[in-house]
Parts: structure tokens; sequence; C-alpha cells
């Protein structure tokens, strides 16, 4: 292989190297966008799901699934409910932890 082929081949691996340390997206892959609602009718709740920070969004996300097939909302998870919800869920994590 003469040098210039050699340093072609370098400098592709010195690029890979370089680009696999940057994140992808900075913003993160976040469910919710926006601060979500503040609540939800109790009546409409057909279940909650909690989602804590991670490499792919650095914020809690309260997902609320609708009965009859209306669909997801986020709740904003500083809300009255959102706190009352994420309470409830590691409580009975805990529960479940502890048989």
């Amino acid at each position: 292989m003469n040098a210039r082929g050699m340093a072609i081949v370098v400098a592709v691996i010195v690029c890979a190297t370089i680009v696999e340390g940057f994140p992808m997206f900075k913003g993160g892959r976040c469910l919710c966008i926006g601060p979500g609602a503040k609540a939800v009718k109790l009546t409409d709740i057909e279940k909650a799901s909690i989602i804590y920070p991670s490499n792919s969004c650095d914020k809690i996300e309260v997902i609320i699934a609708l009965k009859a097939h209306k669909g997801q909302r986020c709740l904003n998870p500083r809300s009255k409910q959102a706190s009352f919800i994420i309470k409830q869920a590691e409580r009975k994590n805990l529960k479940y932890r502890n048989k």
C-alpha cells in the first residue's frame, strides 16, 4: 500500500473514533414535548407510566393512557396529580420488592 492510501485509511479511522464520541441528539429523545398537562380526569385514566431520566431523555416523564382508546397524555411531572402518581408508583414498587 502506498503512502497516500495509508494516509486515507488513518484519516478515516481517526474520524470514526472522533464521531463515535459525539452524542447524536443533544436535546434527547423524550416522549413528551413541552411541559405537559397539569391534570387529567381520574375516571379517564386507564394506565400510568413513569419514565425516569436516562441517557436518551434527561427528565421524568409521566405518560397517562386514556380509556376508550382516546390516546395518551403527558402530565407535567411537577403538577400535584403527577407527584401523587409518582409517589403511588414508588410505594407499589417498594412493596413489591419487599415480598
